[in-house]
């Protein structure tokens, strides 16, 4: 087994990580509902495995890209919200459903969009260099989309504190130990030998991000899956729909492949971990209905996502220089 091995058979790890995480889910709940604890720092171990792989160095060159971060920004905060304010008028007369929808699609991904748009041959750092951005933007668009969009249900409160914890946990705490990693690593062989063995971890650990998502939030799903049928068409629009808005954008800037790749995972992954504690602090009437459409859109972004990074290198592949 070499890396290249485990990196080319990723795929179907996945898949299988999926099955078995449903599995595990609805055969023994009670322990699939203990899961939910290490969501978090499952994430922040990928988030390590994967920052170890990236030179920063060259991060300086990614805010210095005006038509890459122009690409992106139409991409998130013009394209994608007025494709979901059209994929949603349907959910009008379904408050909680039409909030949750908006929360989680709304928000651009701020971490393990990274890692899949390294596995999709993108450009992951210039991804990296724009999560601070994404970040600042979507704290201060988001209230005022939805106002915008939720109309007479515009008195949601949305905390940003949510934001800001989850940012610090699976960005910059990751990030600060790799960039740390790597610096003694140069100076010692030991821990040059631990940066090598972690060179293999990528794959795992997105493995074991997945289980642990699916397994813990599962039966919260097929418990409330009547309720959740009308917004699964949105979430399946926007599947589908939200690669196109990326890809627009990166060519409407002629952005090189890798970059235009960058724009296209990032305009299709949601944030959809960050912000479940927010659904889960909005008014008890919309709150476990709305949170459980969060974890929805999870499930059928991760199941999209391993379609995108098989599609996008193959559908994204021409631009300027």
């Amino acid at each position: 087994m070499t890396r290249d091995t485990l990196e080319h058979h990723q795929i179907p790890i996945y898949f299988v990580t999926v099955l078995l995480a449903v599995g595990f889910g609805l055969l023994a709940p009670s322990w699939g509902h203990g899961l939910g604890v290490w969501i978090t720092p499952a994430i922040a171990v990928l988030m390590y495995a994967m920052f170890l792989q990236i030179p920063f160095m060259d991060l300086r060159e990614g805010l210095s890209r005006k038509r890459f971060m122009a690409a992106l920004l139409l991409a998130n905060f013009i394209l994608v919200p007025l494709l979901v304010w059209g994929l949603t008028l349907g959910l009008a007369e379904r408050p909680a459903l039409l909030v949750g929808a908006l929360l989680v699609l709304l928000t651009p991904c701020i971490d393990y969009v990274v890692v899949f748009t390294h596995i999709g041959k993108g450009d992951s750092r210039l991804m990296l260099a724009a999560t601070p951005v994404l970040l600042l933007l979507q704290l201060l668009l988001l209230p005022l989309y939805l106002g915008l969009m939720l109309g007479a249900q515009s008195g949601v409160v949305i905390d940003a504190q949510p934001f800001v914890q989850a940012f610090v946990l699976l960005i910059v705490v990751p990030m600060v130990a790799a960039v740390a990693t790597t610096f003694v690593a140069r100076r010692s062989a030991l821990v040059g030998a631990w940066n090598a063995a972690w060179a293999w971890l990528p794959v795992p650990t997105m493995a074991l991000v997945l289980f642990v998502v699916i397994g813990s939030q599962i039966t919260s799903v097929v418990r409330d899956f009547s309720l959740l049928l009308p917004v699964i068409p949105v979430y399946v629009g926007f599947l589908l729909l939200a690669p196109l808005t990326g890809a627009l954008a990166a060519r409407l800037f002629a952005l090189p492949s890798a970059p235009a790749r960058a724009v296209t995972f990032s305009a299709s992954t949601r944030n959809s971990l960050v912000v479940l504690p927010l659904a889960l602090a909005l008014p008890e009437e919309v709150r476990g209905l709305a949170a459980t459409a969060v974890i929805l859109q999870t499930l059928v972004e991760l199941v999209g996502e391993l379609i995108y990074v098989r599609l996008v290198p193959a559908l994204v592949w021409r631009g300027g220089r």
